[in-house]
């Protein structure tokens, strides 16, 4: 005869998961909504700057993988040229993914190879600021990411990860994360990678605030560089 001692208390960790998630959503819904109608003038301005300084659209759309890995498709400003293969990128990525080895993208941080030759004009100040992540406001609102999670991955860069860290798929990717606050620029893949895992160890509703009140000083800090 199962014991009835136990019931209430996986029911109890199970409702708190499920209020903790809704005022989460809750609370990206408020930020996002509020976030795009005060940056609309920027948000148009970037769009006609990219359109000016490059052939090609101002959004770039790209398959990445969200919580339990399901696909989705993110919005960014486009930083580089069309037409460009990935092989660049790819072997960057790869090389952090299998050694230990210090980031060499440039202040831009990790997964921004910054001396990437596809990149446009715009697209190298873009990318220093972190204003080319705008439109992934959009993935917020529609419940594809949250404000605050790891980062979206690409598929075949989630094929690198060890098991540990696919344990980063579940939690909603963020528009920024532990590791964006924690010294982005100096710090190695892995290291990126074990911040995930212990944002996914710690999620709650007060460390989500934290990063997002330490997310504008350090944007701050990169845009005056």
């Amino acid at each position: 005869m199962t014991s009835g001692l136990a019931a209430p208390g996986i029911s109890g960790a199970a409702g708190l998961r499920r209020r903790e998630d809704a005022v989460k959503r809750a609370l990206d819904l408020i930020i996002a909504t509020a976030a795009t109608v005060a940056l609309a003038p920027v948000l148009v301005a970037l769009w006609l700057w990219i359109r000016l300084d490059s052939p090609g659209p101002a959004i770039f759309r790209q398959q990445r993988l969200g919580r339990d890995a399901r696909p989705f498709t993110i919005y960014k400003f486009r930083t580089m040229r069309v037409d460009t293969d990935d092989a660049v990128h790819r072997a960057y990525v790869t090389q952090l993914l299998t050694s230990d080895a210090p980031q060499a993208g440039g202040e831009s941080g990790l997964f921004k190879l910054e001396n990437d030759p596809r990149i446009t004009r715009a697209g190298h100040w873009l990318r220093r600021t972190s204003l080319d992540e705008l439109p992934q406001l959009i993935n917020v609102l529609r419940g594809e990411m949250s404000l605050v999670g790891p980062r979206p991955a690409l598929a075949w860069e989630a094929e690198l990860y060890d098991a540990a860290h696919r344990r980063r798929f579940e939690v909603p990717p963020g528009l920024t994360g532990l590791w964006q606050v924690s010294g982005r620029s100096e710090l190695t893949m892995r290291q990126a990678l074990d911040l995930d895992l212990d944002y996914v160890r710690r999620k709650g509703l007060g460390l989500d605030v934290a990063i997002i009140l330490r997310t504008l000083p350090s944007l701050l800090r990169s845009q005056a560089r």
